[in-house]
C-alpha cells in the first residue's frame, strides 16, 4: 500500500509544477490580451489663445529612427481641422512646430518611463539589463528533481509562446511662437586669453519668439504584439498628442 501512495505522490507533484509554471504565461495572456496605447508628455506646453488670422503654422519633421514614418501628412489634416493654416515659409508663420522622432522600437517599459522623465534634449541611454540565476535544491529527491525539471521545461514552452511585449516611440517637441511682447536674453561668453586669464563678454539678445519644448513617449503593450500592428496606433497617439497642444 505504501509503495502505491508513493508511485502516485510523483505524477501528481509533476501535475502541480505544470500548473505553477504556467501561471505566468497564463496570467500575461489574460492581463494582456487586449491592445494598450497610452502617450504621455513630459512638460505641459501652454499656448496663448489667438485670433483666426494668426493661425498660421510651419512643420518641420525630422526622424532618425530607420522607419518611415509620415508625420505632416497627418498632423497636417488635424491642425487643418482645428482651422490652422499650414505655410510653407516659417517668417510668414505665427507658430513653428518642431518634431524630432528619437526612436520607435521594443522597449521596455521601464526604459520608456525613464527616457520621458529625462525630458527635452536628454540622450537616449538604454535601461540596465536585469538578470537572475535559477537554482535546485540539491538536498530533494530525485523524483522532485525529475517534477521540478519537467514543470520547468513546460514553463518555458508556455513562455515561449506567450510574451508581454511592449513599443515605444519617443519624440523630442518645440514649439516656437511669436509674441508682441519682445524677448531679452543676456548671452555670457568666456574667452580665454593664453596664460594670463579669460576674458568674460556679454551681450544681449532680443527677439519676440517664445519657445516651449517636450518629450512625448507612446507605448503600445499587448501579449504576442506585432510591430506592424503596434506602428500606426503609436503614430496616431502622438499626433493626438502634438495636435492637443493647439
Amino acid at each position: 500500500m505504501k509503495s502505491y501512495i508513493s508511485r502516485l505522490h510523483i505524477p501528481v507533484t509533476i501535475m502541480l509544477m505544470v500548473l505553477l509554471t504556467g501561471c505566468g504565461a497564463l496570467n500575461t495572456a489574460i492581463k494582456k490580451r487586449d491592445l494598450e496605447v497610452k502617450t504621455t508628455m513630459s512638460d505641459t506646453i501652454w499656448l496663448d489663445p489667438v485670433k483666426k488670422s494668426d493661425k498660421t503654422i510651419y512643420i518641420q519633421t525630422k526622424n532618425t529612427t530607420s522607419e518611415n514614418i509620415d508625420l505632416d501628412t497627418l498632423l497636417s489634416k488635424k491642425l487643418s481641422s482645428k482651422g490652422y493654416i499650414l505655410v510653407d515659409d516659417p517668417v510668414t508663420a505665427n507658430y513653428w512646430l518642431m518634431i524630432n522622432v528619437l526612436k520607435l522600437d521594443k522597449m521596455d517599459l521601464r526604459e520608456a518611463e525613464g527616457l520621458l522623465s529625462n525630458g527635452y534634449g536628454s540622450a537616449l541611454m538604454g535601461a540596465a539589463a536585469l538578470g537572475g540565476i535559477a537554482s535546485y535544491n540539491t538536498s530533494s529527491s530525485g523524483a522532485v528533481l525529475g517534477a521540478g525539471l519537467i514543470g520547468s521545461v513546460i514553463g518555458f514552452a508556455a513562455d515561449a509562446f506567450v510574451e508581454d511585449i511592449n513599443y515605444a516611440l519617443i519624440t523630442d517637441i518645440q514649439i516656437v511662437e511669436k509674441s508682441n511682447i519682445e524677448q531679452i536674453n543676456e548671452i555670457t561668453t568666456n574667452i580665454k586669453q593664453g596664460n594670463s586669464g579669460v576674458s568674460t563678454i556679454k551681450s544681449i539678445e532680443s527677439n519676440n519668439l517664445k519657445r516651449f519644448q517636450t518629450r512625448i513617449a507612446s507605448n503600445a503593450n499587448q501579449m504576442n504584439l506585432e510591430f506592424e500592428s503596434a506602428k500606426p496606433k503609436l503614430i496616431a497617439g502622438l499626433v493626438q498628442s502634438i495636435s492637443g497642444i493647439f
